[in-house]
């Protein structure tokens, strides 16, 4: 009698394709509009988060090494020319670099606008249907970059 308690559930239990099911659901249109469909419904669920699981990885993971070379280069960049600086090597004219900065921040306000180029406008839509079409996808992809750039 302890066993027939515990039941045999394989025959109450019911596959379900999540994509479909989500696709189906009202929460899921609203949020992500009605067009959101995965461009790659040929493969399954599991396929599309680990294929964007693996390059956002692979990309988080060079993205990493090349930031850890730029900055060495850019810091030693600046260590040389204030080393050069003070030995003597470069006269910094501090005068004319401080005027040059308030005449760039003076025209950046005026060339400050809340207007979007149309190219950055189209640019952002087309990014955001790419999204929305490869939810699973670009959620791998964005786990994956984050492990690339932790490891």
């Amino acid at each position: 009698m302890a066993a027939s308690s515990e039941g045999n559930f394989e025959g109450d239990i019911e596959s379900v394709d999540l994509a479909e099911f989500a696709k189906q659901q009202p929460w899921w249109r609203k949020l992500f509009g009605p067009e959101c469909g995965l461009s790659a419904e040929k493969y399954s669920v599991a396929t599309q988060l680990f294929i964007g699981g693996v390059t956002g990885w692979c990309t988080g993971f060079i993205f990493q090494k090349v930031g850890k070379l730029a900055a060495t280069a850019v810091g030693g960049g600046f260590f040389l020319l204030q080393l050069a600086n003070h030995s003597g090597y470069i006269k910094v004219d501090w005068q004319r670099v401080e005027k040059d900065m308030k005449k760039a921040k003076e025209q950046l306000k005026i060339r400050k606008s809340n207007q979007i180029p149309t190219e950055v406008r189209s640019k952002a839509e087309e990014v955001v249907s790419f999204v929305k079409k490869n939810l699973l996808v670009t959620g791998g992809f964005f786990g994956g970059f984050l492990l690339g750039m932790a490891s």
